[in-house]
């Protein structure tokens, strides 16, 4: 059997090699590994800076919203991000290996105890909200000494009525 040749493909931008195989899809994740984002999870609440082009200018546009799910699947890896505009729902998927993402900052850590937080699409006002992470000062003091302290969530107990006799 002959050996096949991959032929350059021409395109309306130039030549552009066609990869194929493991070796093309290493040299991909190689090639697409540059641009590292922040290291967020699923709950967190990020601002994603988008470069948006219109005609010859280019400016960056933000984008904030809770990140509802993330798919890490070598060169192809996205996430999934969700915000309320107006009353409406809204969710963009961005590839992290794009160049139009230009960075992605964690505004605040979410709490969850899933990877895909799909059921936020059926909540509606505070129910939407994600518990979130945040070092209060208990935490700080645990950092600091090492000491274990216990925070209870429960209300005071109330004091007990006098008997009357």
């Amino acid at each position: 059997m002959a050996k096949k040749t991959i032929k350059p493909k021409k395109n309306s931008k130039g030549v552009q090699l066609r990869l194929s195989g493991l070796a093309g899809k290493v040299a991909l994740v190689e090639k697409s590994t540059v641009n590292p984002l922040a290291k967020f999870e699923p709950g967190d609440t990020v601002r994603v800076h988008v470069r948006i082009k219109e005609g010859e200018k280019e400016r960056i546009q933000v984008y904030e919203g809770v990140v509802i799910g993330k798919s890490n699947k070598g060169a192809s890896k996205s996430f999934t991000v969700r915000k309320i505009s107006h009353g409406v729902g809204v969710e963009r998927v961005f590839l992290e290996t794009s160049p139009k993402v230009a960075k992605v900052e964690v505004v605040q850590e979410g709490r969850v105890r899933r990877a895909k937080l799909y059921y936020l699409r059926e909540l509606e006002g505070k129910a939407a909200r994600v518990e979130r992470e945040f070092e209060g000062t208990a935490t700080a003091a645990v950092a600091q000494t090492g000491d274990a302290v216990v925070a209870s969530k429960a209300k005071p107990a109330k004091p007990a009525k006098p008997v009357q006799s």
